[in-house]
């Protein structure tokens, strides 16, 4: 089945967006676990787009609509024990129906939690980060706000990250 991420903007954005050049990047950043799962911290990051509602803002939409070169580099921090009616979603490239329906399709607390539970992983950190993923220009992304979620997650001790992109 093919995804077709555009299907949401106008056909001449999706186009435009459909033919626009990606610099790859070697080589890929990995680093090995250096523990059993069963010891590891792990966070959870997602390009989703979302936020927990009235306790952060939502990600900038409307400077993106009016600037449609520009996405918001921020993130957003998900508690562990965030509601599902506390999830709020904005992101203009993906339908955000689902993730309001269901949170754990693209940010598995749940899932995690109940790994934690089982002994499969040591622990879910207590925070999980949310970045808008549409970012035409990355400098803002690599220079403050990655490198600050970084930090972030060193301070709650997290051994592993799982991305899950949008």
């Amino acid at each position: 089945m093919t995804v077709d991420s555009f299907r949401f903007l106008p056909g001449s954005i999706a186009a435009y967006y459909k033919n626009m050049t990606v610099q790859r990047e070697d080589p890929v950043p990995f680093t090995p676990l250096g523990k059993p799962l069963d010891q590891c911290r792990f966070a959870l990051v997602t390009t989703a787009g979302i936020y927990n509602k009235g306790k952060e803002p939502p990600f900038d939409t409307e400077r993106e609509k009016r600037e449609p070169m520009w996405g918001d580099p921020s993130f957003r921090r998900i508690p562990k024990d965030v509601s599902q009616e506390e999830i709020g979603a904005c992101h203009l490239h993906t339908n955000n129906r689902d993730v309001l329906l269901d949170v754990n399709i693209l940010l598995p607390v749940q899932r995690f939690l109940e790994l934690e539970s089982e002994g499969v992983i040591g622990s879910l950190a207590p925070t999980s980060y949310s970045f808008m993923g549409y970012q035409p220009d990355t400098t803002a992304w690599r220079q403050q706000y990655g490198p600050e979620a970084a930090v972030l997650m060193k301070d709650e001790a997290v051994d592993a990250v799982l991305l899950t992109p949008s």
